[in-house]
């Protein structure tokens, strides 16, 4: 008896059948909350006889889809004359219906006079996604220029179907973009990556695999798997630290003004360290006499060689020496220069011998700076110049006598967006003193930037500057991302001791001020407005102008195309005519990148009336091409076929031809050609050609490491043979003799990994530990053992078993739909080390073939299997003998939900409950 009122408790609270209220005031509503898949639940009907007999029904249950199964289908059903009631039908949702609305039908059929109705209620089951991505299988090790191949499993969890987005950032999808999967499916996915052959060291590479469905964004999974790469070409380290040094031979040849000159030019540079701590930095160069006449298209004769460690330097020969901005701010020369940094103070100095400056013979120079902060500092120095006895004057002022100069400068960081810095020097000679300062301020804030400079040079001052005075400024504000506002002003120092190495600049004055305005992320104009002056500095003079102008700039993309146009509208004084008049500019530049070859076309249309003669009309066109065929091998053309007066101080190309060609790893040769202007020159072009090898070499500075060996033995365990296994280790290799002993010699230190060449074993042949091995080698001798097997394999099948037990059930859960639908599971072989997967269907074999002897677990995954089914044993442990072939019967058993109950129907009763007034 207690043993029937305990199961008609589970009954009531697991699968309510049948309950009957009996006058009930507010019917149950029909079941169309949501519901999950997987779940069992009730629906209620609401039943009336309005007859005044009693009734027998036979009622039979049914779904508008086998996902819905009626826990009990068909029952007998009895309600008296003039009675209200409500029958309860459990139903079971399969955990594979996917989301939406379906109907529960409820027939009945009167016993004893036939007639029949049909009750329907309304079921909603909700949307559950819930996608999984897991690493299946990969390899450990591969090497260098093989594929490297991995798998995923990929699975929707939930019940709703899936349109997702396959993609790798790092490996190519061996499979379409777009895949679908339905509720409760799955797909292996399978990627893969190339690997480069000429991998120089051993890598790990992670490759991964993101899935993610645009219109559920949540539902975004990423996958990793790790494989380590061997190189087959490994770049091992070498025992000595070098330093790289590039020797190269040119042969040059110059047709100057109708005079042809050649000859040969060498050339040695060398920069790095001499120790592997990176402490001891050292620089030289040397180039042997310039055969032709120097231009900046080839190189003049210079020597030179500096060393820094820590907080010391010194450089001996030729360098750009630089006291101070006012007191020598750029002179060439051949000398020396010294500094020593303490904590806080530096001291340091120089000798030079100016080589392109006649006024100076000899100048030398101390200095010490002390920091007050990271970035304030003072500095005080003193330059002595020693000018030449009975040369002519190359400068704007002679010196009468040897010249002092003592100068201070200073650098302050006065808050996190301000710098102030200036000068303030003395000169003193025979019969002269002068003066000179410099001040500076920079202003760096999130949307306003500003510069300004301003230099004073006496008459006297016999510095750099002499008896002038500048002043240059900028300012940029951003009004917003798109719109920012400028301004510049730049006036050019008249007078200073300029190397004669080089032509002077022309003298401007010049303000120009504007907008821009980015009107789209590829696109932005520019509108400017000011006033320039240019002043030719040579005799005779080719221009001196003053020119008011409104100018137009636009930069947009289109495509692939990056174009610039560009137009100028000006008024003119032209002082050197004597005349006014207008001056407009219409330029436009294209470019672009196809086939690894970069392309830049320009053109420039101009009526102006700055030289000789007014509204002057001229035209301006180029082209730039450069070419990259491979890393070893490029080609770069340049054509045009005019340029402005204004740049008529220095060297410039009408066409150029510049070949470079990688002969073999650290060998290269390059050919260039050209037609140019010298500076100074306006119409007689010159043609200079050259023909250049240049050697790279990394020479040995210090021996870092002894080379050390690795030796071992391959012990037989029941193989044929152990003589003529091939290992290798990097790029050695070595060959077991008849005892299966290997040695490797002269292996630099370090780590490495060892492989066997298995196509030297048997077929069946495995080492017992896993290979490769990764092995760090120090000292001068290593060992390592290990020993050679024949393989293991483990197969078996899956079979499926029935669950017979004759007892009573509602109803078997059954499906129809998907009958196709084949149920698997995972299957994963694991010793430890070593871990494989498959994925293996009810009914078939399956096997683990080539497994190294000793402790395996098999271990299984339901891999969504149907709840229906059990695995019966999901773990399974054995211990592999050489040659074993071991085999697993795995069963599947499919269950059934019983459930015993009492045949009778289930009254509750109740008294309604009427509120007394």
């Amino acid at each position: 008896m207690i043993k029937t009122w305990i199961l008609y408790i589970v009954l009531l609270s697991l699968f309510p059948v049948l309950i009957f209220s009996q006058q009930q005031p507010n019917p149950l509503a029909s079941k169309k909350d949501s519901l999950m898949p997987g779940m069992s639940t009730s629906i209620s009907f609401a039943l009336e006889n309005n007859s005044d007999e009693n009734k027998t029904y036979d009622l039979t249950v049914t779904a508008s889809s086998p996902f819905l199964t009626p826990i009990l289908a068909k029952a007998e059903f009895k309600i008296s004359a003039h009675e209200k009631t409500i029958y309860l039908v459990p139903i079971r949702i399969s955990a594979e219906a996917a989301q939406g609305l379906y109907s529960v039908i409820l027939h009945g059929t009167d016993r004893y006079d036939g007639t029949t109705f049909t009750k329907t209620s309304k079921v909603i089951i909700s949307g559950s996604r819930k996608l999984s991505l897991t690493s299946l299988n990969s390899p450990e090790f591969i090497r260098a220029g093989e594929t490297i191949k991995a798998s995923f499993l990929l699975k929707n969890n939930g019940n709703i179907t899936e349109t997702l987005i396959l993609e790798s950032k790092n490996a190519v999808v061996d499979h379409d973009a777009s895949i679908t999967l339905g509720p409760n499916e799955s797909k292996v996915i399978g990627i893969y990556k190339i690997t480069n052959a000429e991998l120089g060291q051993n890598e790990f590479q992670n490759l991964n695999l993101s899935v993610y469905s645009q219109d559920n964004p949540k539902e975004n999974q990423t996958a990793y798997v790790s494989v380590k790469i061997i190189s087959v070409k490994p770049v091992e380290d070498d025992i000595y630290h070098r330093l790289p040094v590039s020797a190269s031979m040119s042969f040059i040849g110059m047709k100057n003004m109708g005079v042809y000159q050649d000859g040969f030019q060498g050339e040695v540079y060398g920069k790095g360290t001499l120790d592997k701590d990176n402490k001891n930095q050292i620089e030289f160069h040397a180039v042997s006499k310039n055969p032709v006449e120097f231009n900046s298209f080839t190189q003049y004769e210079e020597y030179f060689i500096n060393y820094k460690r820590e907080n010391f330097f010194v450089h001996l020969g030729d360098k750009t020496y630089s006291a101070s901005y006012l007191t020598e701010f750029a002179r060439y020369g051949r000398g020396a220069e010294i500094r020593y940094d303490f904590k806080k103070v530096s001291l340091g100095g120089f000798y030079n011998h100016p080589r392109f400056f006649r006024d100076i013979k000899d100048e030398f120079n101390i200095y010490s700076t002390f920091k007050i902060r990271k970035e304030s500092e003072i500095t005080a120095g003193y330059l002595y110049k020693i000018p030449r006895k009975g040369e002519m004057n190359f400068g704007n002022i002679r010196l009468d006598s040897e010249a002092h100069l003592p100068y201070t400068t200073g650098k302050f960081r006065i808050s996190k967006n301000i710098v102030l810095s200036g000068e303030a020097a003395f000169s003193k000679t025979e019969q002269m003193e002068g003066t000179a300062y410099m001040a500076q301020a920079q202003a760096t804030f999130e949307r306003f930037n500003g510069n300004l400079m301003y230099m004073r040079a006496s008459p006297e001052f016999a510095g750099y500057f002499t008896n002038t005075s500048t002043f240059n400024g900028s300012v940029q504000y951003r009004l917003s991302k798109k719109l920012n506002v400028f301004g510049n002003y730049i006036q050019d120092a008249k007078n200073f001791q300029r190397d004669t190495l080089f032509y002077a600049a022309p003298y401007r004055s010049f303000l120009q001020y504007g907008i821009q305005y980015k009107y789209i992320p590829s696109g932005l104009i520019t509108l400017y407005n000011g006033f320039q002056k240019y002043q030719d500095r040579l005799e005779p003079k080719q221009f001196d102008y003053y020119e008011r102008y409104f100018k137009v700039s636009i930069d947009q993309q289109i495509g692939m195309f990056q174009v610039n146009v560009q137009g100028q509208f000006g008024k003119t004084n032209n002082y050197l005519s004597g005349f006014n008049g207008n001056s407009s500019f219409y330029t436009t530049n294209i470019s672009f990148e196809k086939f690894k070859t970069s392309f830049n076309v320009y053109a420039s249309y101009a009526i102006t009336s700055r030289y000789q003669l007014q509204n002057d009309k001229q035209v301006y066109y180029g082209a730039r091409i450069f070419s990259r065929f491979s890393d070893k091998t490029s080609l770069s053309l340049f054509y045009q076929n005019n340029y402005m007066p204004e740049e008529y101080f220095r060297d410039r190309n009408l066409f150029e031809v510049l070949f470079h060609q990688q002969l073999f790893p650290g060998s290269e040769l390059d050919l260039s050609g050209r037609y140019s202007l010298q500076r100074g020159e306006l119409g007689n072009k010159d043609f200079i050609f050259s023909v250049r090898y240049t050697l790279r070499l990394n020479v040995p500075v210090q021996k870092t490491a002894e080379y050390t060996s690795l030796s071992g033995n391959i012990s037989n365990l029941g193989v044929k043979k152990t003589e003529g296994i091939r290992l290798m280790l990097g790029n050695h290799l070595s060959i077991t003799d008849k005892d299966g002993n290997y040695l490797f010699k002269n292996i630099v230190p370090g780590d490495y990994f060892l492989e066997i060449d298995r196509s030297t074993a048997g077929i069946n042949d495995i080492t017992n530990i896993s290979l490769p091995a990764s092995l760090h080698l120090t000292g001068k001798e290593n060992t390592f053992n290990f020993g050679l097997t024949t393989a293991s394999t483990i197969k078996g099948s899956i079979e499926l078993s029935e669950n017979d037990k004759d007892q009573y059930s509602f109803a078997h859960y059954q499906p129809k739909t998907d009958k196709k639908k084949r149920q698997s599971i995972i299957i994963e072989a694991s010793n430890g080390e070593q871990t494989y997967r498959k994925i293996a269907f009810i009914g078939e074999t399956f096997d683990f073939m080539y497994l190294r002897p000793g402790e395996w677990k098999i271990k299984l995954y339901r891999n969504g299997l149907d709840k229906r089914y059990k695995i019966a044993t999901d773990t399974f442990q054995y211990s592999l003998k050489p040659s074993e072939t071991q085999n697993v019967a795995i069963h599947i058993v499919k269950q059934q939900s019983e459930i015993k109950y009492q045949q009778e129907m289930i009254k509750v009763g109740y008294n309604e409950l009427k509120k007394k007034k």
